[in-house]
């Protein structure tokens, strides 16, 4: 029953915020080719719910031609002098609104992984428990270390988050989110 709830929470919640932070949401886009040429839009495969893939969006944050480590390091050069603002704001994660809408995503779950770390990092029990809810705009892991936080404590807050799933932990991690955005880090 709450999984409906839930759903339903995450289509109004979605079309409000795109509504409010348009204004954002349309000078970011008109901003970003503006510094480093290319869509404003970045796509990559992620694993959702059931272990089905979807195409994540993001506003980009680093250079078109940017090559290199599949992970975003703490002072990686391929990031853009706006790229480094829209990340610390997170204003580069406001394009999963759409994907929130269209049901790929919810604003509270575990973290939308790669399907190579997957793969590669996670049991088959991870899977099974993970995936079984879909991923997150914010969620447990990413409240408590955004990106200091290495894949298996990662994982760790996802299958927590996928076993303890309720009303109270979505709203414990929709009260802290703020904060840590506000405090570029997680809460211990």
């Amino acid at each position: 029953m709450y999984r409906g709830f839930k759903r339903l929470a995450d289509l109004t919640g979605a079309i409000a915020l795109l509504v409010v932070l348009s204004p954002i949401l349309v000078l970011t886009a008109i901003a970003i080719p503006l510094e480093s040429p290319g869509s404003p839009i970045f796509t990559q495969q992620r694993m959702g719910r059931g272990g089905k893939p979807f195409t994540i969006y993001k506003f980009r944050s680093m250079r078109k031609d940017a090559g290199g480590p599949l992970l975003t390091q703490v002072g990686d050069a391929r990031i853009t002098g706006l790229g480094h603002l829209i990340r610390r704001t997170s204003i580069d994660e406001l394009p999963q609104l759409f994907n929130i809408l269209k049901g790929d995503m919810s604003f509270i779950g575990p973290r939308p992984e790669v399907p190579s770390i997957v793969e590669s990092e996670w049991s088959q029990e991870d899977r099974d428990l993970v995936l079984s809810v879909r991923p997150g705009l914010s969620g447990w892991a990413q409240i408590h270390g955004r990106d200091d936080l290495d894949i298996p404590t990662k994982l760790r807050f996802d299958r927590d988050y996928a076993q303890r799933i309720s009303l109270g932990l979505d709203l414990l991690i929709l009260v802290r989110t703020p904060l840590v955005l506000l405090l570029g880090r997680g809460i211990k």
